[in-house]
């Protein structure tokens, strides 16, 4: 029995492999899992916490619940003007995707802040003279010492 030979691998695959191996692409996917979660605690700060307070304040207001039905039958809830196929305009919503911004970019800005501050860099050291520099510096070193002789 011939042993049948096994085809090589295809050149992309080694691209292919290289390219999820840089450092910024394993960075990014690292990113969007940590982003996911992070946006799972936001909506719940936003949702448990802080609308609730907000609610409290504007008197057992619900923003999710605010819209303004353009067509169909004007329903209490926007769940149900759904359900009845009404077109609606749901300006609650909004304002809740928009508390959950401003709340992301308050979190991600301390984060980003913090990590900064943590990792903080030391202040780089002068260059060194270059060699035109040094050489200058000899000649004005040694005009001023010649300078010294001759006055004294």
């Amino acid at each position: 029995m011939a042993k049948r030979a096994m085809p090589g691998k295809p050149a992309w695959v080694g691209d292919f492999t290289s390219f999820l191996m840089r450092g910024n692409v394993v960075d990014l996917a690292v990113a969007v899992v940590i982003g996911a979660a992070f946006t799972k605690i936001v909506n719940s700060l936003v949702g448990d916490l802080i609308n609730p307070i907000i609610g409290l304040i504007t008197g057992g207001v619900d923003f999710s619940n605010h819209f303004v039905t353009l067509t169909g039958k004007v329903e209490p809830t926007l769940e149900a003007a759904k359900k009845a196929g009404a077109v609606t305009l749901n300006y609650g919503v909004f304002v809740n995707a928009l508390v959950n911004f401003v709340i992301v970019g308050f979190a991600i800005f301390w984060l980003v802040r913090t990590v900064q501050k943590l990792h903080a860099k030391p202040a780089p050291a002068p260059a060194a003279p270059t060699a035109t520099e040094a050489l200058l510096a000899e000649i004005r070193d040694l005009l001023k010492e010649q300078h010294g002789r001759s006055a004294g």
